[in-house]
């Protein structure tokens, strides 16, 4: 299936490519990488739980460009109020700035579509674009660096700070059934500054289509940053994210990933921590029903001494659903004095859904405090005993114990807007009942 996407290749180079000579050669390099790669197998011990065929065995051409005729109301239920913030919307990939609504303007702090920032901000794209989510490691990644053509664009400048975050939409409408988008994010913050951007992969109505994403993010020394990714693809399509988040001397990280669509949804999430004293979060929920298949993929790598992380993910799976959680905390003989938890539970409300969890810690230095653990199981019939003695019945008492079980990600969020929309939504799930 690579020809096809080699004939698309050519295709768009020879109708609008870039004009700046890095940037086409980044591109090329990048489809080359992946005729000579292809995408993942199960022989491959990182995707050996996944079931690619439904992916793989066909091609999905480039998503047209969305008709100019949707309106702001097509897209307001995606939409959250952020004081201080502002939502960038990419139909079919591609940057609408008639549904988006304008960044404030604060001194040092650049927002803006990663189309328009190659024109202004080419040099420093050049630095940086394509340094971290390597296309070596996935053809997946290079499939994205070739064909990557916008996405949400944020520069903070030294000591500069953000009055609220950034609401990057990306919505996939009718006309995407069969084909893909190529989204791709950068995010640079320098020493001291702080800023804070989400994600929301959303549809506005079903279909089967894939969204292959990249998002790179520097965290200059010192620096905190916020990272937010929402997958609420439609429940027929394929999502396929990477974010890789490089950290400077004491910085500070929070990512959240909340997956509630997709037929097949693939997080990876690489954090190197690459200078001491830094600290990162990282705090995921998923939820799968029917037929879904949800993987999460995490990479620590400890560079540095004196860091602390903490990881937990939760799942909720129900029907025939499958989870896969492979999260990897890699300390590196320099590392000493490293504090890492990491913690994988997942809560099944069917006995035909399944779960590979496979929590994994490599050290190579000796003094540091370092855990990792991963449960599996049903609701716990003790705590449902003690709500039917309460007079609470089963169904209530099922919904209640599971939105218990996702609440502890979810009241982290820091948004109140973005929050209070998730929990309708988890709750509008349990309401439904997921079993099929």
């Amino acid at each position: 299936m690579t020809t096809a996407y080699l004939t698309d290749f050519e295709a768009a180079s020879q109708n609008g490519g870039s004009k700046a000579p890095w940037l086409t050669g980044l591109r090329r390099s990048a489809i080359e990488r992946f005729a000579a790669q292809g995408f993942p197998g199960a022989r491959e011990e990182d995707w050996r739980f996944n079931n690619l065929n439904p992916i793989t065995s066909r091609s999905f051409p480039l998503a047209p460009v969305a008709p100019a005729a949707l309106t702001t109301q097509d897209v307001a239920r995606f939409l959250y109020s952020l004081p201080g913030g502002c939502a960038l919307v990419f139909l079919n990939g591609r940057f609408s700035p008639e549904l988006s609504t304008p960044a404030p303007k604060i001194e040092g702090v650049t927002v803006s579509n990663l189309a328009a920032a190659l024109g202004t901000h080419g040099k420093l794209l050049g630095d940086h674009l394509g340094q971290y989510a390597k296309m070596e490691k996935s053809g997946f990644t290079a499939l994205n660096t070739a064909f990557g053509h916008d996405g949400v664009f944020v520069h903070v400048k030294a000591g500069a700070a953000m009055s609220g975050p950034v609401h990057a939409v990306f919505v996939s409408d009718g006309s995407t059934a069969g084909s893909a988008a190529y989204p791709r994010n950068f995010i640079l913050l320098e020493a001291g500054a702080t800023g804070a951007v989400i994600e929301s992969y959303v549809a506005l109505q079903g279909g089967s289509y894939l969204v292959n994403t990249v998002t790179e993010a520097v965290v200059g020394e010192g620096a905190r940053l916020e990272h937010s990714k929402i997958q609420r693809e439609s429940e027929q399509a394929y999502h396929v994210g990477t974010t890789h988040i490089h950290q400077e001397r004491d910085s500070h990280s929070t990512s959240f990933s909340i997956s509630l669509g997709a037929a097949i949804c693939r997080n990876n999430l690489d954090v190197v921590l690459n200078g001491p004293g830094i600290e990162g979060q990282l705090l995921g929920l998923y939820m799968g029903r029917g037929r879904q298949e949800v993987d999460n993929h995490t990479s620590i790598l400890h560079a540095s001494p004196n860091c602390s992380t903490r990881e937990v993910y939760k799942g909720i799976l129900d029907g025939t659903a499958h989870a896969i959680f492979n999260g990897k905390v890699y300390v590196t003989p320099e590392a000493q004095k490293t504090d890492a938890k990491q913690t994988n539970r997942n809560l099944l409300l069917s006995d035909r859904a399944k779960v590979d969890t496979k929590p994994q810690l490599e050290i190579f230095a000796d003094d540091v405090k370092c855990t990792h653990g991963a449960t599996v199981g049903n609701l716990d019939p003790l705590a449902a005993f003690y709500l039917k003695s309460r007079g609470i019945g089963p169904l209530l008492g099922r919904k209640i114990l599971t939105y218990a079980f996702a609440a502890e990600i979810l009241e982290e969020l820091p948004y109140p807007a973005v929050r209070s929309g998730l929990e309708s939504l988890v709750n509008a799930r349990l309401e439904e009942g997921t079993e099929a």
